[in-house]
Parts: C-alpha cells; structure tokens; sequence
C-alpha cells in the first residue's frame, strides 16, 4: 500500500504545473503550488502518506459537508431542504444564473449558494461557530484544529459575490437569519485549517457509515451519512463531477484551497492536497492523486474485477 501511495504521488507531481493558485480569495494566492501531499486511513484504522500531507490549508468547500451535517443534526431533513435543492447544476460553484433564471432556491448545499443557505439553517443558539468547530474536531480526530484568521478576513473581505447571493436569498426569505450572520458563519467555516490525515480521518469515518473505524462509537447518524455522499458523488466536484465519477469513481469533494477528500464504501478515506487548480476550481494534483489510487487499487464504484479506468 505505501508504494502505491508513493506512487500516486510522483505520478501527480507531473501534472501539477498545469494548476492555477486560486487568488479571488487574495490570501489563497499565497499557497505554494509546489506543495502535494496524500493521506489514506483505512477501516482497521492503518494509515499511510506521502509528500506535505501535513501541510495545513484551508477546508473552503470541503466544510460544505460538514456544514451539511451539522444543519441536518440541528433542524432536520424538512427545514434544511427547504431551503436548498439535491440537483446538479452544471454551472461554476460560485455561479448566481440559477438564483436569478430560475428558481432563487439554490440547486444544491455543495455550491456557494447552497452553503451559504445550509449555514443559516445553523445560526441559531450560542456560538454557532465553535459549534461547527467541534464537530470538524470530532470528525477530524484532532483538537487542535482552528480557524485561519487571516484567510477568514480575507476571504470576508472579496466576498462580494458570495453577498449578492445571500442578500438575494433574504429578499426571498430563504435565510434563517441575517444575511450577514449566514456569512460570517459560511466565510468561517471554509477558513478552518486542516492537513490531510484530519480529512483522511474524516472521509473513514463516512465510509464506515459514520461509524469511528476502531471504536465503533457513533459519530454522525446513518441516514446523513447516505444525504451527504449521495450529495459528494452528484456534486462534490463542482460542474466536473460527472468526469471525476467516470475517472475515479469515488465520493469526493473538493475546495478551491487544494484539498479532496474521498470516501471509498467500506474500506478507506483518502485525503490528497495540492493548491494548483483546473478551470472548475479542482486541485489537479489532488485529481491525479485519486486518479491513480482508484485504478491501481480499484476503487471505482462500478469498476468491478476490470481495473481500466479513461
């Protein structure tokens, strides 16, 4: 297993170069795109890496999921999808055309939209934040996980496209609270530190459905286990999810900070971080990454006993 992993490695590595630091969010042009690294924690609780894969970045649209299921914890199935959709979109995750063409609920909780008004459903009791951020704890398997504040502000500060969209979901009394509340709460959770064994560890704990994969304690409920890697496959790669799912076939979300994190049923998490991104803000390193541990060990949920993967 670790020389696949070292292997899936120096494979990514050719590839980075064609990746893009993300600067929208003027702190995450700060990344080095030189940085790769890979994590795999497997159902009996081995784990194995490679390259920076203790390199801290930011969650951003990795935090989607777990916003989704503190949302759920916190108000229920009825209220949180009353608020958003289960579609696909086929638009950029930070498009506005669907809020305004046709219908100003968003399509989904993986896009910015979607997120922001899943983030609402949370607002409501003490510290809302440091609720969400003991649950990424929790999922992390680490108690030292804490916001970037600089990113948070920065983040904050450029998200003028994200405030359209909220102010828009207000007029239509979408939110659950202030505009401004659902955004603070939603620019706070993408700017959580994290490295990958934390998301490994995280991604485990879904492919066991919900389960710790050495304790056995509960750790989220199944049947939101099952909304949220439902959501992963259709979703989780913004509007290139339906290439990844042919490509790698595994339950996955990404964010414009370089993170993946994947969900392989029954056996594994994977966690793969690289800042350069493609067009549809996916880390090509990370991409790449999945791509090979997918063919080599085979992992793609429909391959079979035939390890070919396009």
């Amino acid at each position: 297993m670790q020389q696949t992993i070292d292997d899936a490695l120096a494979y990514a590595r050719g590839f980075i170069k064609e990746g893009k630091v993300a600067t929208y969010i003027p702190e995450l042009a700060k990344g080095n795109p030189d940085h790769v690294g890979v994590c795999l924690v497997t159902k009996e609780g081995e784990t194995y890496h490679a390259g920076d894969w203790q390199q801290e970045f930011t969650m951003q649209s990795i935090s989607k999921t777990m916003s989704l299921i503190l949302a759920l914890e916190l108000v229920g199935y009825d209220k949180v999808f009353s608020k958003v959709g289960v579609e696909p979109t086929g638009d950029a995750f930070n498009s506005i055309v669907k809020l305004e063409t046709k219908t100003l609920h968003p399509l989904n909780p993986m896009i910015n939209a979607g997120a922001i008004a899943t983030a609402s459903c949370c607002v409501g009791g003490e510290d809302p934040f440091g609720r969400f951020l003991d649950l990424v704890r929790t999922l992390c398997g680490r108690d030292t996980i804490t916001l970037n504040e600089a990113v948070y502000l920065s983040e904050k500060k450029a998200g003028m496209r994200n405030r359209a969209m909220a102010y828009l979901m207000q007029s239509e009394n979408i939110l659950e609270c202030d505009a401004e509340e659902a955004l603070d709460l939603y620019f706070k959770m993408c700017s959580v530190s994290i490295h990958t064994q934390d998301l490994a560890n995280y991604a485990v704990i879904l492919a066991n459905d919900g389960c710790h994969p050495v304790t056995g304690e509960r750790i989220v409920e199944s049947w939101i286990v099952r909304i949220v890697k439902t959501l992963m496959v259709t979703c989780g790669m913004y509007d290139g999810s339906g290439e990844f799912a042919i490509k790698v076939g595994i339950p996955a979300k990404s964010g414009v900070g370089g993170g993946i994190v994947a969900s392989v049923e029954g056996q594994m998490g994977i966690a793969a971080f690289c800042p350069g991104l493609d067009a549809k803000g996916n880390s090509i390193g990370a991409y790449r990454i999945l791509e090979y541990l997918s063919r080599h060990l085979n992992l793609h949920y429909f391959a079979g006993t035939d390890k070919k993967v396009v």
